[in-house]
């Protein structure tokens, strides 16, 4: 999954068409130094890892996007076997790990969401001011955008756009888009916008499109991306050093929710209870570093994309990391995509 920050500004090479989004607040809490070893889990066009290289020290990328790999080229050419950019899935970091690196590492950064270089290349069916294919796939496999909206049940599809989109009228627009399939599937992004907005409605005083929870509810469905981020931070967890940095960068509340709790059940035992006394103390596997860290006005009129950005950070105590159970991340069960006639 490439991220907003994780592209470029002039300040690390490259051209100023993409921004990293909080890149000092990010590179302050990683704290690199040379030969310290980090992780950024969510490559993009490399804004987050070239301002760690510049400190000396080593960085392994990942992103799901095969057009991130192969525009990573020339930056590992040039960074003197410092920079390692494999194609995968920040939820199986630990794995990555494990297979390129072969031990623990000093630093993970995650910078979550589409990458404003997803949603610039219309192609890729992540905007809905942009006419394109219905994909938003982050990766190249997998279901696409248009086989959620053309073969869910009405009531599986008002429970993504309400619980990923936060949409009120999901309901509504679930029912709306099911009627439209029935003449005619969807296959191109500006037709499905066209069904939302003709739903919900603009008034003059909306500061967001009709589409925008929908398309943000399609696209956090199709990647899979809330696990994603709680199956990441549990791998970090397990691959972080004792005093190795954990910095997340979110950019809206259901992400921002996800990293706060499991910073805080991490970084703080269990209140006590006088009706069990006696439960073996949990292990303290982080010390929260800071409240959620926004950008600051300057950067927020310069890049709009930073507005929403929240940054969390901890640091790995010497603990042993705790299960795999992802219970912190509050995810509900939502129904599979149906096979195709169903």
């Amino acid at each position: 999954m490439a991220g907003h920050g994780g592209d470029e500004e002039p300040t690390v090479g490259g051209p100023a068409r993409h921004i990293p989004v909080l890149l000092s607040e990010v590179v302050a809490a990683l704290e690199p130094a040379p030969g310290a070893i980090f992780v950024d889990g969510t490559f993009g066009a490399g804004g987050y890892s070239a301002a760690v290289l510049s400190e000396g020290a080593t960085v392994l990328g990942i992103d799901r996007d095969p057009r991130a790999i192969a525009g990573a080229a020339d930056r590992v050419a040039a960074s003197g076997g410092r920079l390692t950019v494999v194609e995968g899935r920040f939820g199986d970091l630990e794995t990555i790990v494990a297979e390129q690196l072969g031990g623990s590492v000093d630093g993970v950064v995650l910078d979550i969401g589409v990458s404003s270089m997803q949603i610039d290349e219309a192609e890729r069916g992540f905007s809905f001011q942009k006419d394109g294919p219905l994909d938003m796939r982050m990766g190249a496999s997998g279901p696409t955008a248009a086989d959620v909206v053309n073969r869910m049940k009405p009531g599986d599809l008002a429970r993504i756009l309400g619980f990923y989109g936060e949409e009120r009228q999901a309901g509504r627009i679930a029912r709306a888009i099911v009627a439209r399939r029935e003449e005619r599937a969807f296959t191109r992004t500006l037709d499905l916008a066209e069904t939302i907005g003709k739903v919900v409605g603009r008034s003059p005083k909306d500061k967001i499109d009709p589409a925008t929870r929908s398309f943000q509810a399609l696209r956090i469905f199709v990647n899979d991306e809330l696990a994603e981020l709680a199956r990441a931070l549990v791998a970090a967890e397990r691959v972080l050093k004792p005093g190795g940095r954990l910095v997340v960068v979110t950019f809206h509340s259901l992400e921002d929710r996800i990293v706060k709790r499991f910073l805080r059940e991490r970084s703080a035992p269990p209140a006590a209870s006088r009706h069990m006394p006696d439960v073996t103390p949990v292990p303290v596997t982080f010390s929260a570093r800071n409240k959620a860290v926004a950008a600051t006005p300057e950067e927020a009129a310069r890049n709009p994309r930073a507005r929403s950005a929240k940054l969390r950070s901890g640091i790995r105590t010497e603990a042993a990391p705790r299960g795999g159970d992802l219970g912190f991340a509050g995810l509900p069960a939502l129904a599979d995509l149906p096979e195709s006639g169903d």
